[in-house]
């Protein structure tokens, strides 16, 4: 089923793209009207657990929309290695882990301007994760990023082809 063939869903991303792009291509939605009124900012959908590999593309397009990001906080048992600060664009980022598996990056732009997006895990189904992103970067969404990814079938790992 084609993109063309879920009138309900934004086009997002072709079947293929998770497979056919290298750790560290930042796939990435985010809700782009000046209200921030929902309860996440967008949705990340990393190539794999790679922290180092995937974080600074992340960052890199994060600061093209939004500016300079300074702090990002995330669950570190969602990581293979979690390093405290990473360097992207001749910056310091820093990197604050908690162990809350709630499924969401904290993003800090400036002292006070924070930003909540939806981690999909790196092995779901791109059908389940076009479906998650959509729905975490809807203006209403009131729904947690975790019943987000359980809604979806986000939250368990695509059966391989």
């Amino acid at each position: 089923m084609g993109d063309s063939d879920t009138p309900d869903l934004p086009r997002l991303l072709p079947d293929a793209v998770h497979r056919s792009v290298k750790p560290g291509t930042a796939l990435l939605r985010l809700e782009t009207k000046h209200a921030r009124e929902g309860i996440l900012d967008g949705a990340w959908w990393p190539r794999s657990r790679d922290i180092g590999a995937e974080l600074p593309s992340l960052i890199s397009a994060l600061t093209e929309h939004l500016g300079p990001v300074t702090r990002v906080g995330l669950d570190g048992s969602a990581w293979d290695e979690l390093p405290t600060r990473v360097m992207v664009d001749d910056r310091v980022v820093h990197i604050d882990s908690f162990p809350v598996g709630d499924d969401t990056v904290l993003i800090t732009r400036g002292d006070r301007d924070h930003f909540s997006l939806m981690l999909v895990p790196p092995d779901t189904s791109p059908d389940a994760a076009r479906a998650a992103m959509a729905r975490a970067v809807r203006a209403d969404n009131v729904t947690e990023a975790k019943q987000i990814l359980i809604d979806t079938g986000s939250d368990t790992p695509a059966t391989p082809a």
